[in-house]
């Protein structure tokens, strides 16, 4: 039975999503399908997958209408921003797995001849995938392809602000998957306390810094392993040399991608001072011929998604009154609705210190550009705050890419680009210390939801009985020889 976006028959009541007692006995009941998945198949690992695909596929019209109850998105970036990395993610899967799942034979060292060793990928367990509301689709069933792929069983924990796109979430995994497999609780605070307070083998988490603390402080009790997905104010540099017009085009589109709802977006901009007026003029034109040159137009411009709620309007909305009560001057938009969680792209000039837009991470449309004249000083000012998830720079002068990079710590990185680099399959994806911890993504996800498990066999030979007791003078002096063999450089 495929679920319908009109259907005619009303959906069963939802039971108590919050109630601890129901979500226990789900977690118990995974237990026994955990042992069995341990050694399952990769054949049937992307059966798995395949039939996740096709129920969500099943659905494109159903999502269409979620995202656009639940923050006004417009079919064509659903598709581009939710539904293409989950199937990218889904492939990728598939056709790489049993490539991932191969034991990795290793060389043995100096101390170890005689000795067969590899690394076995086995399933962590049961996991717990927390996904935040920006990209409610992207960031539940992203990772849970991963730990599917590993061989996990898994429950998953949407957003309670993006209800549609939950509930159908919901409704598709209860299709697909019997909840001693694969379950999904709605509901809030209380939802994800009762799960916190279980001992998952692994937990991963997308959100903020701030919440990350909670889950890896819940995780410690139990010593579950974690993966954070977190975010900070990932900067961007400008330089003198830089193609303006690519990078207005690009900048303005992963900036405002979501409306600025993501946590890879550009947070801040530095742009030297002798191109700043001439890459103002060029994110204009791009603004105007994207959205609409005037207010009204932008206003009701359909491919403009909206804020999650009112709670993030005002926040948004708070932190363009304080820049503009401190001096700050507005270059584009400026204008927000809070009633119809309406805020314009808006570009920021002048922004000065003190400001909270400069020291909080915006998560909306809001893009301060600051002057810059001293690379050493952009550099410094990056690395006094915590390390963000994504660094952007546009130059064509390899000397300032490579001080840039060499120099400052994030997640990731792009050169001439912006965003993208959380699509690329190939990369890890994930922050450092306050943005993150751990990777996903393609291989990097299918290890993060994996134990890598040494092995080692001897052979019938055992060399290192001649280390075991008791010490003669012989044996004593082959141990000092074979300490002193070490201090020799590797072939």
């Amino acid at each position: 039975m495929h679920l319908s976006a009109h259907s005619s028959q009303p959906a069963p009541a939802a039971p108590d999503e919050s109630d601890p007692a129901r979500m226990a006995a789900v977690f118990d009941a995974q237990f026994e399908t955990a042992l069995r998945w341990r050694v399952s198949t990769a054949r049937e690992r992307i059966a798995r997958i395949k039939k996740l695909r096709e129920a969500m596929l099943a659905q494109r019209e159903a999502f269409y209408a979620a995202f656009l109850q639940d923050y006004r998105k417009s079919p064509t970036e659903v598709e581009a921003s939710e539904l293409l990395p989950v199937m990218d993610e889904m492939r990728h899967a598939i056709g790489q797995l049993r490539r991932w799942m191969k034991p990795l034979k290793v060389w043995p060292t100096t101390t170890m001849l005689g000795t067969s060793a590899w690394v076995q990928y086995q399933p962590r367990g049961r996991v717990l995938i927390i996904a935040p509301w920006n990209y409610p689709l992207g960031l539940c069933f992203g990772p849970l392809v991963s730990a599917l792929a590993a061989g996990n069983t898994a429950i998953v924990k949407p957003s309670e602000m993006t209800p549609a796109v939950s509930a159908l979430m919901t409704r598709i995994l209860g299709e697909v998957f019997p909840e001693n497999e694969v379950a999904m609780f709605e509901g809030g605070l209380a939802t994800s306390q009762a799960l916190l307070a279980l001992p998952f083998d692994h937990i991963f988490f997308t959100g903020s810094p701030a919440v990350g603390k909670v889950v890896m402080s819940a995780a410690a009790r139990h010593l579950s392993s974690v993966t954070l997905e977190l975010g900070g104010k990932s900067p961007t540099i400008v330089d003198e040399s830089a193609n303006l017009v690519l990078a207005a085009e690009t900048l303005m589109w992963g900036k405002f991608l979501n409306n600025g709802q993501t946590c890879v977006a550009p947070d801040y901009v530095y742009v030297h001072d002798s191109v700043k007026e001439a890459f103002i003029a060029e994110c204009n034109k791009v603004l105007a011929a994207r959205y609409g040159a005037s207010p009204a137009e932008q206003r009701h411009n359909p491919d403009l998604t909206r804020m999650v709620n009112r709670h993030h309007t005002q926040r948004v909305a708070a932190l363009l009154r304080d820049a503009l009560a401190r001096g700050a001057v507005v270059r584009a938009g400026g204008v927000h609705d809070e009633a119809q969680c309406y805020i314009a792209p808006t570009l920021l000039d002048e922004v000065p210190a003190g400001a909270a837009i400069l020291d909080e991470e915006i998560f909306g449309p809001l893009l301060p550009i600051l002057g810059y004249s001293d690379l050493n000083e952009v550099i410094s000012a990056i690395n006094a705050g915590p390390k963000p998830l994504a660094l952007y720079v546009w130059s064509r002068k390899q000397a300032h890419i490579d001080a840039l990079l060499g120099r400052t710590s994030s997640g990731g990185a792009c050169v001439n680009h912006c965003v993208a680099q959380f699509a690329h399959g190939n990369l890890p994806f994930g922050g450092v210390n306050n943005s993150g911890i751990g990777s996903a993504h393609g291989a990097y996800g299918f290890k993060a939801f994996s134990h890598e498990r040494a092995v080692m066999r001897s052979s019938p030979l055992m060399l290192i009985k001649l280390f075991f007791p008791p010490y003669s003078r012989q044996r004593s002096y082959l141990v000092r020889k074979t300490v002193d063999l070490l201090r020799l450089p590797m072939l």
